[in-house]
């Protein structure tokens, strides 16, 4: 019964804190439907000559508030946890939606908004990750990290059939553009207000020194006090304490060492990969891209479907198989499937050119088929496994750092890729799939050489599994001693090399 209650209290503390991930997508979606209507544009009161530079204004000025939010977040919830800093995020992402959402006649405030609602999901993201690892069991913690992707998933599709629905059914006027942008006030209330009700971090409360509280917080998250919990807490005081004798009690001497500066190279590897996969271009630029493999009058239809299309494969892939084929693997095969399926685009585009005039034919269906199994692959590996990987590999006392590090770069890559998306497909046409192609193929090599497999291993396992020795603890010495009631006094692996 304990474990049945602490996997509910898991998967519902995660579900939560994801709805920041569902914000992330969701107020990135929307704004390329609303600037395509003349409601927008009367009300805001600028020129047909200036839509494209308030699109990619938009877009550029939400990331930019993202990347540098990424940087204050990092010292902010290593001083006062994982809770209160997402509840801070949701309050400054609502600050800016409201205004957003408010009929200013300045497109100057509708950007300066766009800067703060980027404040918050930025810090958001880096927070997500990093507390549902900490707070997921083992077990299912791939399952859990996968959430974030998954209601990524469901934030970009609820963004693409609103902005659908409200350009079908509604006639030009203000409340056609503040219905799409003053929805997503409601999950940002729910996420601030949420966290208010739930339990901070075990492995936080740990580090700051405040045993009893974070024994209660892992005793409440995996469903009561068990020999199990005892074993986990153990661990989690067995790799703060060891942590800090080798590093004499400094969090940034960490980074620099040699096994870590390894860990942010992949980090940051990863996250570039994540764009060089070409699925977030397809994303942002998703009918621009139908146009150009010949979807015609279709494309914003076809668009709709291709969210559904990611939500479904997601969903299946962190119930069924993201513990079950783990974390190399998915990216293996993911990256290669991704690699071949732009490959098979690349080729029919170039041999069978799409025209604006024939509509749909047989080639541009099976373009189609092609870029609705491209997305599918990605949001099977690469689509969440990298924020599952992030969080989960760094030790207790940089992991904040290492997820901001992360989460900057996914930001700083997302916005260099937004940019030059357009500008590709327009110029380069099907060479932008043989382009993406490559890059895929690259990945594969990558992940072969350099990516170890986490599945299944907790975190205070990371350190021996990334041959910090240093810093390893002797998990079954630890899990004795809890057995034994001496949560407090644990053995590492390195006891003589200390004494020595």
């Amino acid at each position: 019964m304990s474990k049945a209650l602490g996997t509910f209290r898991a998967v519902y503390l995660v579900a939560l804190c994801c709805v920041g991930s569902f914000l992330f997508a969701y107020d990135t979606g929307i704004v390329g439907g609303i600037l395509t209507f003349s409601s927008f544009q009367v009300d805001f009161r600028y020129g047909a000559g200036e839509k494209a530079t308030v699109g990619s204004n938009s877009t550029s000025l939400l990331q930019a508030g993202a990347f540098f939010s990424c940087f204050f977040i990092w010292p902010f919830t290593a001083k006062f946890g994982r809770r209160l800093s997402l509840v801070l995020a949701s309050t400054i992402f609502c600050i800016g939606a409201i205004v957003q959402t408010i009929n200013t006649h300045s497109i100057g405030a509708f950007y300066a908004a766009r800067v703060v609602s980027g404040i918050g999901v930025g810090m958001a993201t880096v927070i997500i990750p990093m507390y549902s690892a900490e707070m997921a069991p083992k077990n299912i913690r791939g399952m859990l990290g996968s959430m974030f992707q998954f209601f990524f998933t469901l934030g970009v599709m609820t963004s693409y059939w609103i902005d659908y629905a409200v350009s079908t059914h509604m006639q030009p006027s203000t409340a056609q553009w503040q219905i799409p942008v003053g929805l997503q006030i409601a999950p940002g209330a729910i996420l601030g207000l949420g966290m208010l009700l739930t339990k901070e971090s075990p492995r936080w409360l740990a580090k700051k020194g405040r045993r009893e509280d974070a024994m209660k917080s892992l005793a409440w998250i995996r469903g009561g006090s068990s020999t199990e919990v005892e074993e986990e807490f153990a661990e989690i005081l067995a790799s703060i304490e060891e942590e800090e004798h080798v590093t004499n009690g400094v969090t940034w001497k960490e980074l620099i060492l040699p096994v870590n500066r390894m860990r942010v190279f992949l980090i940051i590897a990863l996250q570039i990969g994540v764009q060089l996969t070409g699925n977030t271009s397809l994303a942002y630029y998703a009918p621009q891209v139908f146009a150009a493999v010949g979807a015609g009058q279709d494309n914003l239809l076809i668009t709709g479907f291709f969210g559904v299309v990611k939500v479904i494969s997601c969903l299946f892939f962190l119930l069924f198989l993201v513990e079950r084929i783990g974390r190399r693997g998915s990216l293996l095969g993911g990256a290669f499937l991704m690699g071949t399926y732009m490959l098979i685009i690349a080729v029919l585009t170039a041999t069978h050119p799409p025209s604006a005039s024939s509509g749909l034919t047989s080639t541009s269906i099976a373009s189609l088929t092609m870029i609705y199994l491209e997305a599918m692959s990605y949001n099977i590996s690469w689509g969440p496994v990298p924020w599952v990987y992030m969080s989960e590999i760094f030790p207790s006392r940089i992991r904040e750092a290492g997820v901001a590090i992360g989460t900057a770069t996914q930001w700083l890559f997302n916005f260099v890729f937004s940019q030059v998306t357009p500008h590709a497909v327009q110029n380069l046409g099907w060479k932008t799939f043989l382009m993406f192609c490559i890059f895929n193929y690259s990945l594969v090599i990558f992940v072969w050489f350099f990516i170890k497999e986490t599945k299944g291993k907790s975190l205070e396992e990371m350190e021996a599994l990334f041959g910090a020795t240093a810093t390893a603890i002797d998990v079954e010495a630890v899990h004795d001693k809890a057995r034994h009631g001496q949560v407090t006094q644990v053995e590492t692996a390195h006891d003589n090399k200390h004494q020595d």
